[in-house]
């Protein structure tokens, strides 16, 4: 569904179950922090909105995106999490390096998910411009960060 459609904050509330007894794992990308840190702060009021326990929120971060995949596989590994979310943001510039990290990113989390026991959420913002980004960290179409916290809490329940 293309976000112009749909506000990624708008969920039905009698649709999410409680998160209270589920942990949570969130690798979040260091690169682009203006907009990481938004979907981060999303992320983590709605988990909490929702249940979860503070010192059940864990929080990790890596220098760049292309890293989202290995930190979301040590979560996987190591840590007893429920779900995984992973936060990013790739705007597009000047030289083919945007189409190399948002597929590499795509297919590592795919990966992921195809071969671990624990969900892994995608939330890597592909973006063509800043606004673009900012629109859905917290702007116009809403939080990127809400959505995916969701997303996190049904498919622990899975």
């Amino acid at each position: 569904m293309a976000t112009a459609n749909h506000n990624l904050s708008d969920y039905d509330l009698s649709k999410v179950p409680d998160a209270s007894n589920m942990c949570f794992g969130i690798v979040v990308s260091e690169w682009n922090p203006e907009i990481t840190g938004a979907l981060l702060n999303g992320a983590v009021s709605t988990l909490e909105k929702h249940g979860a326990l503070p010192e059940n929120i864990h929080v990790k971060t890596v220098p760049g995106s292309f890293e989202l995949i290995y930190g979301a596989h040590q979560m996987c590994k190591n840590d007893g999490y429920d779900a995984v979310i992973i936060l990013g943001s790739v705007i597009r510039g000047e030289t083919p390096h945007f189409d190399y990290i948002c597929q590499g990113v795509t297919e590592g989390i795919a990966r992921l998910n195809a071969t671990n026991n624990v969900p892994v959420v995608f939330g890597l913002l592909t973006t063509d411009n800043l606004q673009q980004a900012q629109d859905r960290a917290g702007g116009k179409y809403g939080n990127k960060g809400d959505e995916c916290a969701i997303v996190a809490i049904k498919m622990a329940k899975f």
